[in-house]
């Protein structure tokens, strides 16, 4: 049987790349998604979609509220930006930021391999694009592996964590083309922060923008389902 790895699962371009990247690694994973109270909740029914097509046998879906700490254009009745410059984008933390929200998903899948035996997690986290984002800076992955050896009883009795960000470093160019060749669909995937009911992306919020300059740049063509009238 092949050794197991958490892999956090949003249903997003990055994280469905991370996931194929994790079975290409040679471990059979099991996936985490959070329910956190995002607005853009349709990326947990794309990431159960994934997980299928993708022959995942264990998905686990943890429900948080973070709708009750706020603080962010994701979980609270603040505007998501729209239109921005990648210039823009590149300053200050951008209101999209939901605070703590990949330490405590990794706490989450930290805790889940603990019971699965895991000492491997994954998570789809990059810092190329644009560097507003505290928590997915390298710096910030080491020291979560670091506190993990000491937070667990796993860790305590010899275990060693790894916490895998096989795209930091990558463009969304070249993760993209990576999972082309690994044989990605990038059409199960959601990315937009601000889609409508029926789950289509906007084309005009930070992660539209990036993900549609990704697909250009890697000359791949941009299967993403958008809003009548974009694009």
């Amino acid at each position: 049987m092949a050794k197991r790895a958490v892999v956090l699962l949003s249903g997003g371009l990055d994280s469905t790349t991370c996931l194929a990247m994790a079975k290409a690694d040679g471990f059979e994973p099991v996936c985490l998604s959070i329910a956190y109270g995002q607005r853009h909740a349709v990326e947990l029914e794309r990431a159960r979609k994934v997980a299928q097509v993708m022959g995942v046998r264990d998905v686990r879906v943890v429900t948080v509220d973070l709708r009750q700490v706020g603080g962010s254009a994701l979980t609270d009745d603040i505007p998501v930006p729209k239109d921005r410059t990648e210039d823009a984008m590149s300053h200050d933390v951008p209101i999209t930021y939901v605070p703590a929200r990949n330490a405590l998903f990794l706490s989450l899948a930290l805790g889940l391999a603990e019971v699965v035996g895991a000492t491997d997690l994954y998570i789809g986290v990059n810092a190329v694009d644009y560097s507003g984002y505290p928590d997915c800076r390298p710096e910030f992955i080491r020291s979560f592996e670091a506190m993990a050896q000491l937070a667990t009883k796993a860790g305590v009795e010899g275990a060693r964590f790894q916490v895998h960000a096989p795209l930091s470093g990558l463009t969304k160019a070249q993760i993209i083309q990576a999972g082309v060749k690994l044989g990605v669909d990038y059409g199960m995937t959601h990315s937009c922060y601000d889609p409508d009911p029926q789950g289509r992306a906007c084309g005009r919020c930070d992660s539209c923008l990036l993900r549609a300059k990704g697909f250009q740049e890697a000359g791949v063509a941009d299967p993403t389902t958008y809003m009548e009238g974009v694009r």
